[in-house]
C-alpha cells in the first residue's frame, strides 16, 4: 500500500544516517551545523543524533547545536531538544545559553512548540536552570490550549523532584490542585498523575468530595492511561459511608468492560476497596458476581497479560471467593499453556476446590499427573495432596487418587505422591493407615531425599503397625553414612520410635548403631546434637522420652493457601502493579526515599556516614537518602533481637519434666523403675555411654547441659 511504501522509504532515508563512520567526522558535522542552508544543518543535526543513539561521544558540538536552535523548523526544534536533553548533565553552563530560546518558545504562538519548550526544560535535570523555568511553567499552566496544560501539569512532578520547596514557594500545588477540575479531562487526568507522583504512594489526600465528582465525570473522556491514574487515586480516596461507597462503585462498573486489562484490573482495586464499606447485601451481593466476567475475559489474552492477571486473581479470591468460586473450569490448564501460566492456574484451582467442585478438580489433577512435564507432574500430585487437607470429606478422594498414581511405578510420581501422603497423614492421623502396605511395596523407587525422609517418617509413625518395621528400617540405615542430613535426622527419630514402641533386641541394636555413628563419626552438629539428646534422654527416663517423642501432634493445614492478612491488604491496594506479580508490598523492592544534596556547611555532620558506605558523591556533591543521618544513627542504635532466645523459647507442655530430665547426669542414680521390657533394655543405653570415648561423653555433657541451661532460660523468660 502507499502507506508501506512511505514507511519503507522513510526508514530507508534514516538509515544513512547510521552508517560507519570514517576518521574527522566531528570536524564534519561542525562545518554541516554551521553551514547556512537549513537543509544541511538538519541533516548534519541528524546525523549527530544518530552518533549519539549508537553511544559516541558529540558532546563538543554542544555550541553548534544551541546555535540551531533558533529555527521555525519544528522537526529541527525536536532534534536539538533531544540533543540538549542529552547532554545538558555534561555541559551545564553551556545550558545555559539555551534558556532564552526556551523562554522565547513557551511565548511561541504555536501550542506544540509551547509544550515542546516547557516538556524539555523539564527533562533538563540541572539546578541552575530551574529558577529559569518556574516563569514559562507558570503560564504553561495557564495556557489555553489543554494540550500545553497537560504538559506543564507533568513537568511539575518533574520539577518538584529537583527542588520540592522551589515547586511550594511558587503554590504549583495549588495549580496542579485546580486543574484536577480542568474542563479537559486528559489535563485532569495528567494532573492527578503529577500529584499521585509528588504525593509518593501515600493515599489520595488531595483528594476531597468536590475533586472526587470532577475525576469520575472526567473518567469518561480520558484515554485508557488517563483512566488508569484516575482510577489509581480514587482508590485512594476513603468514601464517607455506605452512600459514597455505592455512587463510587456504580461510575466505576463500566470500566470493567474496558479492553486494556491495566484499566479493569484498576476498577476491580477501587470495588474491592469500598464494598467493604457496604453493609446492604442487596447491593454488595450483585456487585460482587459482576467482578467475575471481566476477570475470566482477562484469561483469554497474550499468555504474558494472562499470568499477571492470574497473580492479580489469586490476591482477589483470597479476600472473595465467591466472585470466582462457580468458574473453576475456567482455569483448567490447555495444552498449549506456557508452563508459568499452568503453574499459576493449578494454584488457583487448588484454592477454588470446594466440596461441589473437587470432583472434577481432581480429574484434571489426575490428569496432568501423566503429563511429560516432570516440574509440572508433580505440582499437580501436590496440588491433589493440598485438596485432601483443605476439603476433610474429600480426603478420602484424593487418597485414591494418589493410590491410583503410585500403581503407574512412574519413579517421580511414586515420590512425590509418598510426600503427599505423608502430610495427610499428619493432618487426618490414624485415618488412612491401610494404604502402608502399598507405599512399602514402592521402597525400592525412593531415591529422592524428601521421598526417602518421608518415607522413614511414615515407618516410624506407625512402626507398631508394621509387622516388619524393623528390617524395613534396618534397609535404610545400611547406607545410613551416605543419607543426606534430612534422611539422617528422619531415620534416627524413626530409630528411637521404634525402640519406644517396641522394645526388643532388635530395635535396641539399631538404636546403638545410629547413636554410635551420629555421636562419633558424623560431622553434622544437628545431627550429633539430637543424637546426643536422644541418648541423654533414653539414659534418664523413658517414660519422659515416651511423652517427648510420641507427644501428640499438631494438625498441619495448607500454608500456602492464603497469604498473611495484612500483607493480603497492602496487595489489594497495590492490585495491578508490580506487587500483585511478586506478591510482595512495594516498600520491599522499591526505594521511596528521595536524594537531597547536602551543603558544604553539613558536611562535617555527614562524614561519619561516608565512613559507614551510606553516602556517595554525585557530581561534585554529597547526595545521602532523604531521611539524612539521623536516620542512619538511629539505625545504627537500634538493639539487635534475640533471635536465639526466640527459637529456644518453645511452647511444650511437659517442660519442667523435660528439664529435670535433661539436668540429670548419665551415670546419676535414679529410683528403680517398674518391671517392664523397656527399663531392662536400657541397660544397653548405659553400655553404650560408658563405651564411648571420653570426647564424645564430655561433648554429650556438653551439649546436654547447653541445652538444659537455654531451655530453663526460654522458660524463664515465658
Amino acid at each position: 500500500s502507499t502507506t508501506e511504501h512511505s514507511d519503507t522509504t522513510t526508514m530507508a532515508g534514516s538509515s544513512k544516517y547510521f552508517s560507519t563512520t570514517k576518521r574527522g567526522e566531528l570536524q564534519e558535522f561542525k562545518q554541516e551545523l554551521n553551514d547556512p542552508d537549513r537543509r544541511s544543518r538538519k541533516d548534519a543535526v541528524k546525523k549527530v543524533i544518530a552518533a549519539m543513539t549508537v553511544g559516541k561521544d558529540v558532546s563538543s558540538l554542544f555550541p553548534d547545536i544551541v546555535n540551531c536552535m533558533q529555527t521555525e523548523d519544528t522537526e529541527l526544534k525536536k532534534l536539538v531538544y533531544l540533543y540538549l536533553i542529552n547532554y545538558a548533565k555534561t555541559q551545564p553552563e553551556l545550558t545555559i545559553l539555551a534558556v532564552n530560546t526556551f523562554v522565547k518558545d513557551s511565548q511561541d504562538p504555536n501550542p506544540l512548540i509551547r509544550a515542546l519548550a516547557v516538556r524539555t526544560m523539564g527533562c533538563i535535570r540541572v539546578d541552575r536552570i530551574t529558577e529559569y523555568l518556574c516563569d514559562p511553567l507558570e503560564r504553561c499552566l495557564k495556557d489555553q490550549d489543554p494540550y500545553v496544560r497537560k504538559t506543564a501539569a507533568v513537568c511539575v512532578a518533574k520539577l518538584y523532584d529537583i527542588n520540592a520547596e522551589l515547586v511550594e514557594d511558587r503554590g504549583f500545588l495549588e495549580t496542579l490542585l485546580n486543574l484536577v477540575g480542568d474542563a479537559n479531562p486528559m489535563v485532569v487526568a495528567n494532573a492527578v498523575a503529577a500529584l499521585s507522583e509528588i504525593y509518593d504512594g501515600q493515599d489520595a489526600t488531595f483528594l476531597d468530595q468536590g475533586s472526587l465528582t470532577k475525576l469520575l465525570r472526567a473518567l469518561n473522556e480520558c484515554t485508557e492511561w488517563g483512566q488508569v491514574f484516575i482510577l489509581d487515586a480514587v482508590a485512594g480516596y476513603d468514601a464517607a459511608g455506605d452512600n459514597e461507597a455505592e455512587m463510587i462503585i456504580e461510575r466505576i462498573l463500566p470500566r470493567l468492560q474496558h479492553a486494556n486489562p491495566a484499566v479493569v484490573l484498576s476498577a476491580v482495586k477501587v470495588i474491592l476497596k469500598n464494598i467493604t464499606l457496604i453493609h446492604d447485601m442487596g447491593v454488595a451481593v450483585p456487585v460482587v458476581k459482576k467482578l467475575a466476567p471481566p476477570l475470566v475475559t482477562l484469561l483469554s489474552a497474550e499468555p504474558e497479560i494472562q499470568y499477571v492477571a492470574l497473580r492479580c486473581i489469586n490476591l482477589v479470591i483470597q479476600k472473595l471467593p465467591e466472585v470466582l468460586e462457580h468458574e473453576v473450569r475456567v482455569f483448567f490448564c490447555k495444552y498449549n499453556d506456557p508452563i508459568y501460566v499452568k503453574i499459576e492456574k493449578l494454584e488457583i484451582m487448588v484454592q477454588l476446590a470446594r466440596e461441589e467442585t473437587v470432583d472434577q478438580v481432581l480429574l484434571e489433577l489426575k490428569e496432568y499427573a501423566t503429563e511429560v512435564d516432570v516440574d509440572f507432574v508433580r505440582r499437580s500430585v501436590r496440588a491433589i495432596g493440598r485438596c485432601a487437607i483443605a476439603i476433610e470429606s474429600a480426603a478420602e478422594r484424593c487418597v485414591n487418587v494418589l493410590i491410583e498414581l503410585i500403581e503407574t511405578r512412574v519413579s517421580y510420581v511414586v515420590q512425590e505422591a509418598v510426600i503427599v501422603i505423608k502430610d495427610i497423614f499428619r493432618r487426618y492421623p490414624n485415618r488412612y493407615e491401610s494404604i502402608i502396605s502399598t507405599l512399602c511395596e514402592n521402597l525400592d523407587s525412593l531415591d529422592e531425599p524428601e521421598a526417602r525422609a518421608s518415607m522413614v517418617w511414615v515407618i516410624g509413625e506407625y512402626a507398631e503397625r508394621i509387622d516388619n518395621a524393623d528390617e524395613i528400617l534396618e534397609q535404610f540405615l545400611e547406607s545410613f553414612p551416605e543419607e543426606p542430613s534430612m534422611v539422617q535426622l528422619q531415620l534416627m527419630t524413626a530409630a528411637v520410635k521404634l525402640f519406644l514402641k517396641k522394645p526388643s533386641e532388635r530395635p535396641q541394636q539399631l538404636i546403638q548403631l545410629v547413636l554410635t555413628y551420629s555421636t562419633q563419626e558424623t560431622d553434622d552438629p544437628d545431627l550429633r546434637d539430637r543424637a546426643f539428646i536422644y541418648w541423654r534422654l533414653l539414659s534418664a527416663d523413658p517414660d519422659v522420652a515416651k511423652k517427648i517423642v510420641l507427644a501428640e501432634k499438631p494438625v498441619i493445614e495448607d500454608r500456602k493457601r492464603h497469604l498473611d492478612p495484612v500483607l493480603l491488604g497492602v496487595l489489594l491496594e497495590e492490585l495491578g502493579s508490580l506487587s500483585s506479580v511478586f506478591h510482595k508490598a512495594s516498600a520491599s523492592f522499591v526505594k521511596k526515599g528521595r536524594e537531597r544534596v547536602i551543603s558544604e556547611a553539613e558536611l562535617p555532620s555527614v562524614r561519619s556516614v561516608m565512613d559507614d558506605g551510606e553516602a556517595e558523591a554525585k557530581d561534585g556533591h554529597v547526595v545521602v537518602a532523604a531521611d539524612g543521618p539521623s536516620a542512619v544513627n538511629s539505625a545504627s542504635a537500634a538493639p539487635m533481637p534475640d533471635l536465639l532466645g526466640d527459637l529456644l523459647d518453645l511452647s511444650d507442655p511437659v517442660d519442667a519434666v523435660v528439664h529435670d530430665a535433661v539436668l540429670a547426669p548419665i551415670d546419676a542414680p535414679m529410683d528403680a523403675p517398674p518391671a517392664d521390657p523397656l527399663g531392662d533394655l536400657l541397660a544397653g543405653l548405659d553400655d553404650l555411654a560408658v563405651g564411648t570415648t571420653a570426647s564424645a561423653d564430655g561433648a554429650a555433657e556438653r551439649a546436654a547441659d547447653g541445652a538444659a541451661e537455654r531451655a530453663a532460660d526460654g522458660a524463664a523468660e515465658r
